[in-house]
């Protein structure tokens, strides 16, 4: 008799504001359409990662100005689940990325529009009411792959780690090829870091 091979399971944990974070869930859907996977986004917060770090003012204060759509990324998870934390996710991106829209407030509004959500919503970027859900959330991301790494995260079948970490968005049998690596690295237990330094920027194309 044979084994019927188990569907990977795949969780991809991301901050409307990080760009590689982006390429990996654009990345991680051209693979749901290539291979059988349980694909869901996530929430994490960069405001959180680097709350007690010591990082460039500069990059500071971007991360303060995106604390908003964050919280508001943590409403819609709460209230109305993955597939539309998805579809505002993508809708967000889609503008801060592509379109490279900074009106962070304004994509908020636009953003929850296109996903078909409640506008009221947009009224958690000023708010407290969910930072407890979004705490969770960014725990659950972040916790099993550890304190010294950074965005993207994902989860396969349980197993988390960083990365992979890449400024293009892989396509066809090319993405799907590096899906298959990943997983095979993400089951073998003792797998824990490939890394080089960085020379291209992000590209979103």
């Amino acid at each position: 008799m044979t084994e019927t091979a188990t569907k990977p399971v795949v969780d991809v944990y991301v901050d409307p504001l990080c760009p590689f974070a982006w390429i990996t869930s654009r990345w991680a859907l051209e693979v749901a359409q290539l291979r059988d996977v349980e694909l869901t986004f996530k929430l994490m917060s960069l405001y959180l990662l680097n709350k007690d770090r010591d990082i460039p003012a500069d990059y500071r204060a971007r991360i303060e100005l995106s604390r908003g759509i964050g919280r508001v990324a943590a409403a819609v998870q709460t209230d109305h689940g993955p597939e539309a934390f998805s579809a505002f996710y993508t809708a967000a991106g889609t503008r801060i990325h592509n379109q490279r829209d900074k009106d962070f407030d304004a994509v908020t509004v636009a953003a929850l529009a296109e996903a078909g959500l409640p506008a009221a919503l947009a009224e958690a970027a000023a708010s407290e009411g969910y930072d407890v859900e979004l705490a969770a959330s960014h725990e659950a991301g972040m916790k099993p792959v550890g304190d010294d790494v950074g965005t993207p995260t994902i989860h396969v079948d349980g197993v988390a780690f960083f990365g992979p970490v890449l400024t293009r968005i892989p396509r066809g049998e090319e993405a799907a090829a590096l899906f298959d690596a990943s997983v095979t690295l993400a089951r073998y237990p003792y797998f824990y870091e490939i890394k080089r330094s960085r020379t291209t920027s992000p590209e979103f194309d």
